[in-house]
């Protein structure tokens, strides 16, 4: 467990102890494939490597790093290794300054500038451009520039969904989405001793390493962790709710801290979900985008999770009329048969219920075939019959 310190006295901070700090050491120095499109070769970084050379190349242009975390499924396994969550996000925190675009524009210029640091040998960098770097090795970028919301994130390429994740945040309303996910290891002491220490680490020799929770309570959000218990603080607050992270959380065999009061924090999951994705589409690719990132290499995972998705959205929805609840349920119900095609399962049929809407061509006496396409599956705003499949 995460030892008390003098030095962290608030309810929210904790000292790492040697067996952690010792599991932190091995998450920044991993080595990391960062898988480049077409002909561009793949680069190999550490988390510890990029942090150093953007935080360099960054005071070198200016911008101050106040410090540097590690956040999100990668901090809970470092403080808890058999989590139930895993370790597949690779999330930085680069805490800045950005009061206005042209600071948005430098840190985004850095970043791809610093990835010119790690190709392999003989690959002449002369003429790659930022431009050249962003459509090679970037997944996603993100800037947010609002009253109460000031941040940006860049996202780099790693097809087994290890993606690194580097964000830059001046402010923001919300950090972390349950208890369990809260969890920020601050890396400066750890950086500083790798720049200017030549000693190996031991566990009588090591740097102090302090971890935060933003949940506000460290003590009962690290309890969370090991128990695998479900909780958080105004779930309206969180974009979609909370309401995907919620269904995974449960796939991972978490279970609510809170029984009785379990089907109102459901509710307002659900009504927070549909108020940011009303539109179908909207929630299509939200659904498929969410699985893509979070169950790679888990592809039997998803149809359990579709599963509950959908329990949670039948039993707790109430802010829906009729016909888009059920648009959203038959949508679910879709994608989970979907993912039952591509992995060439035959469910139970006892625990199963199928749904189909009969083509013209079924009624030709020559038709005897049936075969699931291969393009984009398409859905419509409107209503269609759906007839139960006995």
């Amino acid at each position: 467990m995460a030892g008390k310190g003098s030095n962290t006295d608030c309810m929210s901070c904790s000292v790492l102890n040697w067996e952690q700090v010792s599991r932190l050491h091995e998450v920044l120095t991993e080595v990391v494939p960062i898988h480049g499109r077409g002909n561009f070769p793949t680069l190999k970084i550490t988390l510890k490597d990029i942090v150093q050379t953007v935080r360099s190349r960054l005071s070198e242009a200016g911008i101050v790093v106040h410090d540097v975390r590690l956040n999100g499924s990668a901090a809970g396994h470092v403080l808890v290794k058999d989590n139930g969550l895993g370790c597949k996000d690779l999330d930085l925190i680069f805490q800045v300054s950005l009061p206005s675009e042209a600071e948005f524009q430098l840190v985004r210029d850095v970043v791809l500038r610093s990835l010119l640091n790690f190709l392999p040998e003989g690959v002449s960098k002369l003429k790659i451009s930022p431009i050249t770097l962003k459509e090679a090795y970037i997944q996603k970028l993100v800037k947010v520039y609002t009253e109460s919301d000031r941040w940006s994130l860049i996202s780099l390429s790693n097809k087994h969904g290890r993606n690194v994740e580097l964000k830059f945040v001046d402010c923001i309303r919300r950090q972390f989405e349950f208890s369990v996910d809260s969890f920020q290891i601050i890396l400066d002491s750890l950086l500083f001793y790798y720049d200017y220490s030549e000693t190996p680490m031991s566990e009588h020799f090591h740097p102090t390493v302090v971890g935060e929770s933003m949940y506000g309570d460290f003590e009962a959000a690290f309890d969370h962790l090991q128990n695998k218990l479900i909780a958080t603080k105004n779930p309206e607050e969180i974009r979609g709710g909370g309401l995907l992270k919620y269904s995974n959380l449960l796939v991972r065999d978490f279970r609510p801290m809170d029984k009785d009061g379990i089907k109102t924090l459901e509710r307002y999951m659900c009504s927070r979900f549909f108020i940011d994705f009303p539109d179908i589409l909207d929630q299509q690719r939200k659904l498929e985008t969410y699985l893509q990132n979070h169950f790679s290499r888990e592809e039997r995972s998803k149809y359990d999770y579709l599963m509950i998705l959908r329990r949670v959205v039948n039993e707790s929805t109430v802010c829906l009329m009729g016909h888009e609840r059920r648009q959203t349920l038959n949508l679910i119900s879709l994608l989970a048969l979907k993912v039952l095609a591509e992995q060439n399962i035959i469910p139970n049929a006892t625990n199963v219920t199928c749904y189909y809407q009969p083509a013209p061509y079924v009624s030709d006496v020559n038709f005897s075939n049936y075969y699931l396409a291969n393009a984009p599956m398409p859905y419509s705003q409107s209503c269609p019959t759906w007839l139960p499949c006995n």
